[in-house]
């Protein structure tokens, strides 16, 4: 949070978003004045800008300052790549700034414009990884423009950076449908406050809150909202979570998603694009067998479609700082002290931060065609206890000494590693930095249908075979007939519970 008017603020960088910043500050008296810009270029070093003066280079003189509590130093520099970014963080940490804040990517400033309301607490995903592709969001966008654009699960992490992230598209109407509350106000109220501060375009923005698996309402909202585009975020996601609760992500995750295919299909949405996951990729949980089938719902979709709508999907792994993942679960583990969980020493995933992830989303939704099915280049995994470490490390500690790390086991429904596709797929690049095509493997529609009505009497009673209703033994089992890869994993871990639920 940005200190009150007796702290000192150093902006890093004195390029246009330095400037920027230090414009909108001045503005904002309550937050402190503007002491210096830092700047490594040689050509600004002892010069002033509006009145403030350039200190550089930044190495040098940061450990000079006398740097209070309450002073705080804004990184201003979205083209600096992570290297950079990780070398000026260590630099104002060994100087004593214990407010950092940061500007984020450049791929997320519109057209040459920095606001003070940008502007967040550093925290490791800025310093962590590898450098995001960047896109230039005020041309893929395009597709967007004067467009009435629903995100379903708008609340959760890939939702809300979506909806920030559409701010600028120049859409005429943005909806925000939600099962969830506090999430969708949260939302909505960050959204208004961005438009206020004159970040992005003037779309209206109308919060939904609403259960997908309502198949009437569904359509109801569709209909009612003559909804262009969607975006479909929504899921039940917690992989063990969801191996103890597999009706509920059925029901949530493979019929919401048909219900929201029949309502696109039927009120002509122009494009439909599914969020799907590296755990649909040869299944071994509930969760991922859900998502595998909402995959192939959207190519049979797109089959029906024709040439009128575009039905796609976009698949992708990991994506760090998202609700529930290991990021702010080892966070919270080191701010109590530890120790820090890590399933397997071994264990790795694919990353990638959510706003990268998002922007080629977007992309893809303006450039995808009916029935193709995209994957994100995910660059290389990386080891979680690697990242452990390193998270640690970015708060100040040592690993091993300051907080233990503890190797606690595969939980239920989990692999070492998650295969983003099978080779059968084939991926192969596009025009598209970082988006890839895959080789659609549908599912034939007698299979599919006949996967849907089984599935159907364990989610809702069905009067004529009342014994299967909610009775998880029996949704397992069925899955198993179908999804082979689920059958050998549950075989292999002895993990088959049964009972109702």
């Amino acid at each position: 949070m940005l200190q009150k008017i007796d702290s000192k603020l150093y902006i890093i960088g004195a390029g246009f978003a330095g400037q920027m910043i230090a414009r909108d500050l001045s503005r904002k008296k309550i937050f402190g004045s503007v002491a210096a810009f830092l700047d490594d270029d040689k050509k600004l070093s002892g010069k002033s800008i509006e009145g403030v003066p350039v200190l550089g280079p930044i190495a040098d003189v940061a450990s000079l300052l006398k740097c209070g509590p309450l002073d705080e130093a804004i990184i201003a520099i979205p083209s600096a790549p992570v290297e950079k970014i990780r070398e000026i963080f260590e630099i104002l940490k060994k100087s004593g700034f214990s407010n950092i804040r940061i500007l984020p990517n450049v791929s997320q400033i519109i057209d040459g414009k920095a606001h003070l309301v940008q502007t967040r607490e550093i925290d490791p995903l800025d310093i962590l990884g590898r450098n995001p592709v960047i896109i230039p969001l005020h041309q893929s966008l395009k597709y967007l423009r004067g467009k009435r654009v629903l995100i379903t699960g708008a609340g959760g992490s890939i939702g809300s950076e979506l909806a920030r992230q559409l701010l600028c598209g120049g859409a005429e109407r943005l909806y925000l449908f939600g099962h969830g509350e506090n999430s969708i106000v949260q939302i909505y109220r960050e959204l208004h406050v961005l438009q206020q501060e004159g970040v992005g375009e003037k779309a209206v923005i109308v919060p939904i809150i609403g259960d997908m698996k309502d198949k009437n309402y569904v359509d109801y909202i569709i209909r009612k909202t003559r909804a262009q585009i969607v975006f479909h975020c929504a899921a039940y996601k917690h992989v063990p979570m969801m191996e103890e609760n597999p009706v509920a992500a059925i029901e949530n995750n493979v019929f919401g998603t048909k219900n929201l295919l029949d309502a696109a299909l039927k009120n002509n949405v122009q494009k439909f694009v599914l969020i799907s996951t590296d755990k649909a990729v040869c299944p071994v949980s509930v969760y991922g067998v859900s998502k595998m089938i909402c995959e192939k719902l959207v190519l049979d979709y797109a089959q029906k479609a024709g040439s009128r709508q575009d039905f796609m999907f976009v698949r992708f792994g990991n994506v760090l700082g998202s609700r529930g993942s290991i990021l702010p679960l080892f966070q919270e583990q080191i701010k109590n002290g530890g120790p820090v969980t890590v399933t397997d020493k071994n264990m790795e995933r694919f990353f990638m931060t959510i706003p990268e992830a998002c922007s080629l989303v977007l992309e893809a939704g303006g450039v995808g065609e009916n029935g193709k099915s995209y994957l994100l280049d995910m660059g290389e995994p990386i080891k979680i206890l690697e990242l452990a470490e390193q998270i640690i490390k970015f708060s100040g500690l040592e690993p091993y000494k300051d907080i233990e790390i503890k190797i606690i086991g595969v939980r239920e429904g989990e692999r070492l590693t998650e295969p983003l596709w099978i080779k059968e797929e084939e991926p192969k690049k596009t025009k598209y930095e970082k988006l890839l095509e895959l080789k659609n493997l549908p599912m034939d529609s007698f299979t599919l249908q006949n996967v849907l009505l089984q599935l159907s009497d364990v989610c809702f009673f069905n009067e004529e075979n009342p014994e299967v209703f909610r009775n998880r033994e029996f949704l397992k089992k069925c899955l198993c007939s179908y999804f082979p890869t689920l059958d050998d994993f549950y075989r292999m871990s002895g993990n088959f519970s049964g009972g109702n639920l």
